[in-house]
């Protein structure tokens, strides 16, 4: 008996002390994703306050102005699954321990089912389905159609025009709305980098169709060849991220049957 009380007391022990490395590395592990969320949160807050005018410059790129709030959002659910992971494993609380386990799980379930969807409609990313799109519903320099802005802040952020060419506007939309122009603004250098303005004969001869003055690039061999340089990284990175999340899943899970009501 005394030797089988021995045994479950080293196991007991040996438990015990699984479940403290378990809780403090889980606190760790939150602790750096706490302080993750609270720079992303600082620094969107930090440009929407309109610190040295940087409000103004990210209100007038859609996708800058799309890219804070996602920053937010993001520093948000950072901030809060750190905090609620901190306190769950220093407190050893329970129901703070299965609410981060469950957010944890909506996160991931939402990231792999984004993965297996931009598998499945990855053949719609096609120069065809952009340039069918572009003629269908560019509409050309229009605030309040979000397509038209999407297109704008492309073209002016890469320096390009149209998916393939300029040639993409050639029976389009844009040149029903616009019959006196060959292509939009935003394919004319200068535009976007000076103030959003071009000298006014520069800019009529571009709208004219003149080569010297436009960009006559597209912007899917542009946007891709940029990307392209960081497509693996971010594939790893989705990697280790959705590793990391599942280990947080299990640890969370551990500590939360170690802990005795």
């Amino acid at each position: 008996m005394m030797g089988s009380g021995e045994a479950l007391s080293r196991a007991t022990a040996m438990e015990g002390e699984c479940l403290s490395c378990i809780k403090y590395l889980m606190f760790i592990f939150n602790f750096f994703i706490f302080l993750g969320g609270s720079v992303l949160l600082g620094v969107g807050v930090w440009v929407l306050v309109d610190p040295m005018g940087f409000r103004d410059i990210v209100a007038a790129n859609p996708l800058l102005f799309t890219g804070v709030y996602v920053i937010l959002v993001l520093g948000g659910m950072l901030f809060l699954l750190g905090f609620l992971g901190c306190c769950g494993a220093i407190r050893e609380n329970r129901c703070l321990l299965l609410f981060f386990f469950m957010l944890i799980l909506v996160i991931f379930l939402a990231e792999l089912a984004a993965a297996i969807l931009a598998f499945l409609f990855r053949e719609h990313l096609t120069r065809e389905y952009f340039t069918r799109e572009l003629k269908r519903d560019y509409q050309g320099h229009n605030n309040t159609d979000v397509f038209s802005s999407t297109w704008n802040a492309i073209m002016t952020t890469f320096d390009c025009c149209g998916v393939n060419s300029h040639e993409d506007f050639d029976e389009s939309l844009f040149q029903v709305l616009n019959p006196d122009k060959m292509v939009p603004e935003t394919c004319c250098q200068g535009y976007g980098h000076l103030g959003d303005s071009v000298d006014s004969l520069s800019r009529d001869e571009c709208l004219r169709g003149s080569m010297v003055f436009r960009y006559n690039k597209g912007c899917y061999s542009v946007v891709v060849d940029y990307f392209e340089t960081y497509i693996y990284m971010a594939g790893a990175l989705a990697i280790v991220v959705l590793t990391i999340e599942l280990f947080a899943m299990v640890f969370a899970m551990c500590l939360f049957k170690g802990i005795h009501q």
